[in-house]
């Protein structure tokens, strides 16, 4: 049986996160809002506190103030039960001067604040990723199958595996190849389930299935060491290959909902799947909630509102607009005859009192929000935004570039508001 006591968990917080930048612009890929009121990282760590993991790090190095406020603003424990959740920055030291040169490297700087507590397994995790898993069944899988190294993987069709780590396995589960990211067609096709494994699955295909794997390492603490002395600086790519044939290798198949979330594309598009009837993730489980900062604060108020499918977090204030297909954030202001579709808003820090907003008429600067009359659509809004009146937003027939003085970028077709942007009454893009 498993013991949770003796297992660590690893939160990787990533590098610049350059593919969700302007996102992460002035915050680290971890502390991107997601879904209307909770961070990504709260994805990860709910799932290790619903598992019963209660002892966390989180590697991170790229603008860490965010994350770090909501860590410490968020995730409390009782001093009796040892557990933490805390964050590692890199750091420089005698043996090293330069930042994390990937996830191998990561870990390997920090084993040595690893053993100041007693542990069996590591657990390597992305921070980037929504999906919910009860991580006991794998750890449970890890002990039972004798591993010392288990991989997470989800079947993915052969023609949707592009950019992915496929692996190839046996009826047991056990590994017999790791190939980082293949474009070769045939060499995709012969890393296919076998007909016995894919009977084993829940949900049938018409396609091939290959085991893409989904950045979730379980390591035996020994093996885990014994791998990291070298100079390799990633898993997929180096250290997992060069452990096949040297140590036991399974694969865990996990048949839940995933979705790497590390392009401004993909977070875009899971966002707004939240507000559909019934999403394919669940935010209302109540039997594995997702944790997040207590805020405290007021219910929202609509008045004289049209919605169509739309998440909306706590405290905002809309009046008179059309809202339809969105994911409105917390604190969120939208102004009157104000017309939203498919946007992700991602509200604000903190309302602003009469002065202020006094003061924003005194110096022509719209209020936090999105003002009277505007339009938007196919966007996301980051954090405390200024959107004067009517003001126009659309990626439509737009090649992706800056646009509004750099205050508006449109990536991946999507058209992004930069965190605390401010764009005059009128500003048409």
């Amino acid at each position: 049986m498993i013991n949770q006591k003796r297992v660590l968990s690893v939160i990787m917080g990533g590098g610049r996160g350059t593919r969700l930048h302007p996102l992460t612009q002035e915050r680290s890929k971890p502390a991107v809002p997601l879904a209307g009121k909770y961070r990504l990282v709260d994805i990860p760590i709910s799932n290790c506190i619903n598992s019963e993991l209660n002892r966390i790090f989180i590697l991170t190095q790229f603008n860490t103030a965010s994350l770090h406020r909501h860590i410490q603003s968020t995730y409390h424990f009782d001093p009796f039960g040892g557990g933490f959740v805390d964050i590692l920055s890199a750091e420089q030291t005698e043996k090293s001067v330069d930042w994390y040169q990937g996830t191998a490297d990561a870990v390997r700087r920090n084993l040595l604040h690893f053993r100041a507590f007693p542990h069996d397994i590591v657990m390597i995790l992305s921070g980037d990723q929504l999906y919910r898993m009860d991580f006991r069944e794998i750890l449970q899988q890890h002990i039972n199958s004798g591993a010392d190294v288990t991989l997470a993987a989800v079947a993915f069709p052969v023609s949707k595996v592009e950019g992915l780590g496929l692996m190839r396995v046996h009826d047991d589960l056990s590994i017999a190849e790791f190939v980082e990211k293949p474009k070769d067609r045939e060499l995709i096709a012969s890393l296919a389930l076998s007909p016995a494994l894919e009977a084993t699955l829940k949900q049938p295909s018409e396609e091939k299935r290959c085991l893409a794997s989904m950045g979730i390492y379980v390591f035996n603490r020994g093996v885990l060491a014994e791998s990291l002395e070298n100079t390799m600086v990633d898993f997929g790519k180096e250290i997992i290959p060069a452990l096949l044939g040297k140590k036991k290798l399974f694969a865990y198949i996990f048949e839940g909902y995933w979705e790497d979330i590390g392009t401004v594309h993909a977070f875009f598009e899971a966002n707004l799947a939240l507000a559909q009837p019934l999403p394919p993730f669940n935010f209302f489980e109540p039997n594995a909630p997702i944790y997040t900062q207590d805020r405290y604060l007021p219910a929202s108020k609509l008045n004289r509102c049209s919605i169509d499918h739309v998440v909306i977090g706590d405290g905002s204030i809309l009046t008179d607009s059309t809202l339809k297909h969105c994911v409105i954030g917390i604190r969120s202001y939208v102004g009157e005859d104000s017309v939203l579709e498919d946007v992700v808003m991602m509200g604000a820090d903190y309302y602003e009192t009469e002065e202020q907003l006094a003061k924003n008429i005194k110096l022509s600067r719209p209020r936090i929000g999105v003002g009277k009359g505007c339009r938007v659509k196919h966007a996301i809004i980051d954090k405390n935004a200024r959107i004067g009146d009517g003001t126009v937003l659309s990626a439509e027939g737009k090649p992706d570039g800056a646009y509004a003085n750099g205050s508006v970028i449109i990536r991946d077709g999507v058209l992004v508001v930069t965190k605390g942007a401010i764009l005059p009454p009128g500003t048409i893009v």
